[in-house]
């Protein structure tokens, strides 16, 4: 089942919890805490043109709808965003997860959770569970099949 981003919600969204440009983890959370029966996703973009690779983001989904309060800022048609989730949490799972991250590691961030050990890899960076690794190579594929012009020129 493919979901759709909605970038009306997402943009009302964005604007409501004055989402940030380069905090896309920290944004999803935001919006999944106001967004009421939504599930917090973390997972791959993958974008026309540059960077021309995957790039690790958060969002929402609400049913079948994708809402990413990041999307003002990726400056993208809606139909040139591909999302692969990884990982797909409950708020009250999402919750538990922060809070017991704040207590065992107080001095580091605890978006993007990456789920059980052991982790995988991908290239050179450790990357979080299995299913972090099966939305990567996702991810990669479709940016090979979407940007195959660029890349090769590069």
């Amino acid at each position: 089942m493919n979901k759709s981003l909605d970038p009306t919600l997402s943009t009302q969204i964005a604007e409501s919890i004055k989402s940030k440009a380069k905090k896309p983890f920290e944004n999803a959370y935001k919006a999944a805490l106001v967004t009421e029966d939504s599930r917090y996703v973390q997972g791959f973009l993958v974008l026309t043109g540059q960077p021309y690779k995957p790039v690790e983001h958060g969002w929402i989904e609400l049913g079948d709808i994708i809402i990413d309060p990041t999307f003002p800022y990726l400056q993208r048609n809606p139909e040139n965003i591909w999302y692969f989730p990884a990982q797909s949490l409950t708020i009250k799972k999402l919750k538990a997860i922060i809070e017991e991250s704040k207590e065992d590691y107080p001095e580091d961030d605890p978006l993007p959770i990456y789920g059980k050990a052991p982790y995988e890899y991908y290239g050179d960076v450790m990357l979080g569970d299995h299913e972090y690794l099966i939305a990567y190579q996702a991810a990669e594929e479709k940016c090979r099949e979407i940007n195959r012009l660029n890349i090769d020129k590069n």
